[in-house]
């Protein structure tokens, strides 16, 4: 018998009408919404996506805090995310709840911290140095395409161990058709509408599951190879995969084949197409604020230049968060903000209304980077990467690349100011994108010794 639908009758009050209309402006208009749902309705409304899914969203860092150290037994982020099963698998750390999540956390946090992760950065740094020298000089072009290949690359030569650049650009095609097949909004509406339909060949989730295919079998491909290497007792590499092959639970058990796929395709997913947004919204950003640009290349390569580069980064991810929310679906009710809520329905903190708080952060609207200097934000306060026992595992492998990919760009390039408009933001499957790809111009190619001694030049803007 299916769970009874939780009584929805008491909760904060939201946008009315027909559903269909909600959901549209919820995926085609997603800043603009919300932040008229805020003013209209407070810090806590309530959005009915779908028959099953009611979403209470709290533009509230206290109530964020609530959520993130609330008990995950009652509060499961898993249920929450059920829009990525169908890509991630029902295995994927991000879709599981209770002890198989910790057990498969406690398995995949190790490869991505401490002196492991920083023996990786002169692979980064030379993957985006070669994919940099082939940008065009005095030329806008839309930077975004170029940083998911280089994210990608680092996936599969970090993550996968794939050396053999025929190989990688092998694996990387099918990759980037499934995720192209969710890039456009109409596309998102049409997945997000016909989500109860399942993967029937005609649907839209059915294209979907067609172009997953060819991705599945790489994956296992790469797994068969890497356990028969390991079986064999040949030297073993460094790559993550390697070592989540040889982890153990505390029950001196592997991950199976298909646990190692999800997570794998976790990784993949979160851990390829967020960043380089993440990368591009960053460019993005200095270029319309000429200051801070002048600023980074001025000091890249000297002492103090990785404090502010890190300041630049926090400040874009603050304002340009690529992963706007995080979703919980309650287990029993609880109590949110002064609300009373029913068991089923999904508490959502929105990092993108948090991160504009005037209280929080003076001037919200301004990019800033000082004040990351300037202070440390609350734990609950900076939520690029969520909060709590679910914070995202590879955020420090995702913001230690981002600063190699970034400090090689300013090292072999100068990028121009423009007085273009910011670009507006626009959904691409659960991350926030650039509408135009993060369009930027570089007028000049510099060796490394002449990056960090080059005094910038004034520029006409693109």
């Amino acid at each position: 018998m299916a769970p009874a639908a939780p009584d929805t009758r008491s909760l904060p009050p939201g946008p009315t009408g027909p559903r269909v209309l909600t959901v549209s402006r919820f995926l085609l208009q997603p800043t603009r919404f919300v932040g008229e749902c805020r003013e209209r309705y407070g810090r806590l409304f309530t959005i009915r996506l779908s028959p099953g899914r009611t979403v209470v969203v709290a533009a509230d860092a206290a109530v964020a805090k609530e959520v993130f150290t609330g008990d995950p037994a009652l509060l499961h982020a898993g249920e929450g995310n059920v829009v990525l099963r169908p890509l991630l698998g029902p295995r994927s750390v991000l879709l599981l709840d209770g002890p198989e999540h910790l057990r498969q956390r406690r398995l995949m946090l190790p490869p991505f911290h401490g002196e492991r992760m920083r023996g990786y950065g002169e692979r980064m740094r030379a993957i985006a140095d070669r994919h940099v020298a082939q940008w065009p000089v005095g030329e806008p072009f839309a930077v975004q395409r170029s940083m998911q290949a280089i994210t990608l690359e680092v996936i599969l030569r970090v993550v996968f161990g794939v050396e053999e650049p025929a190989r990688v650009a092998q694996l990387s095609a099918p990759l980037r058709r499934l995720l192209d097949s969710t890039e456009q909004p109409w596309r998102l509406l049409a997945l997000q509408l016909t989500r109860s339909e399942g993967a029937r060949p005609r649907t839209p989730w059915g294209r979907v599951r067609r172009l997953l295919a060819p991705v599945d079998a790489m994956i296992y491909e790469e797994i068969a190879a890497r356990r028969a290497e390991l079986e064999s007792g040949r030297p073993t590499r460094d790559d993550i995969l390697t070592l989540l092959l040889s982890a153990r639970d505390e029950d001196d058990q592997p991950l199976t084949d298909a646990e190692l796929r999800d997570e794998l395709m976790t990784l993949l997913l979160a851990g390829h197409e967020t960043t380089a947004t993440a990368l591009t919204w960053t460019l993005e950003r200095i270029t319309r604020h000429p200051e801070v640009l002048a600023r980074l290349e001025a000091e890249v390569g000297g002492e103090g230049a990785d404090a502010y580069l890190d300041a630049v980064i926090k400040e874009t991810l603050r304002l340009r968060p690529v992963v706007p929310a995080v979703v919980r679906k309650l287990q029993a009710p609880l109590t949110f903000g002064g609300w009373d809520l029913p068991a089923g329905v999904n508490i959502a903190p929105n990092i993108w209304l948090i991160h504009r708080d005037p209280a929080l952060y003076p001037e919200p609207e301004a990019f800033r980077p000082e004040r990351f200097l300037d202070r440390t934000p609350g734990t609950y306060e900076w939520l690029p990467f969520g909060g709590g026992i679910r914070r995202c595992l590879g955020a420090s492998f995702a913001l230690y690349e981002m600063r190699m990919v970034l400090s090689t760009i300013l090292e072999r390039t100068r990028l121009a100011p423009t007085t273009d408009a910011p670009e507006q933001v626009t959904r691409r499957f659960v991350t926030f994108s650039p509408a135009s790809g993060g369009r930027v111009t570089i007028t000049q190619r510099l060796t490394p010794a002449a990056a960090g001694s080059a005094a910038p030049q004034p520029r006409v803007p693109a």
